[in-house]
């Protein structure tokens, strides 16, 4: 009986010690968890600091509210921050955002069925990006701006939409690219027709208004 239960404590033994072994591991391995959390979501908020201007702009261009767009924008950071372990590379994070932020757009509207879906208020033309100097100037600059938002609204959605990632969102040809599954020729191509569409009909709105 002796010699059995010798034969048997050197096993026993070894179960033991593995598991005294394993216990301290747990609260080592939820510390190295918690840190490597603490260090995703720090990664994550600069991305959030980057990036939050350029996709409310964007989100508003398309929706023209602003408690709404808030909404939309804080949807598309949540599920940027869930599925952001699919993401293949970092260098993709913003027309992969952004991506995310069209299709969130799109949802809304299909919920919403507005009339009109995309006023602009930034300016697209270089002339429109002065800063006013006086009254009269702010009263023109205001009317030119509405009037050019009412121009876009009469583009293609095609069109408004790369005018909006590129002149709201401020990205890149290739970044639009990205987001639209196309070719940057074909983004600049749109951009270049859509701008002069906008040039000839403000002048030719200004010479209607002479």
């Amino acid at each position: 009986m002796s010699s059995a239960r010798v034969a048997v404590a050197p096993g026993i033994t070894t179960k033991v010690a593995s598991r005294a072994r394993s216990e301290p591991a747990k609260p080592a391995r939820r510390a190295r968890d918690k840190a490597a959390k603490t260090t995703q979501l720090s990664e994550f908020a600069e991305l959030y600091d980057q990036y939050f201007p350029k996709v409310f702009a964007y989100v508003y261009g398309r929706v023209q509210d602003k408690e709404v767009s808030l909404d939309i924008v804080s949807d598309v950071f949540e599920k940027a921050y869930i599925k952001q372990k699919s993401l293949r590379s970092a260098d993709s994070f913003g027309s992969w955002l952004f991506t995310i932020a069209r299709n969130e757009v799109s949802s809304h509207w299909r919920k919403e069925k507005p009339a009109v879906k995309a006023a602009q208020e930034a300016a697209w033309e270089t002339e429109l990006h002065h800063q006013p100097r006086g009254p009269e100037d702010t009263l023109l600059h205001k009317e030119r701006l509405t009037a050019l938002s009412q121009l876009v609204k009469q583009l293609p959605k095609r069109e408004q939409e790369i005018i909006a990632l590129k002149f709201d969102a401020e990205l890149t040809n290739r970044e639009i690219a990205r987001v639209l599954s196309t070719s940057e020729v074909n983004v600049r191509v749109t951009i270049f027709r859509a701008l002069r569409k906008l040039r000839e009909r403000m002048k030719t709105a200004g010479d209607a208004t002479a």
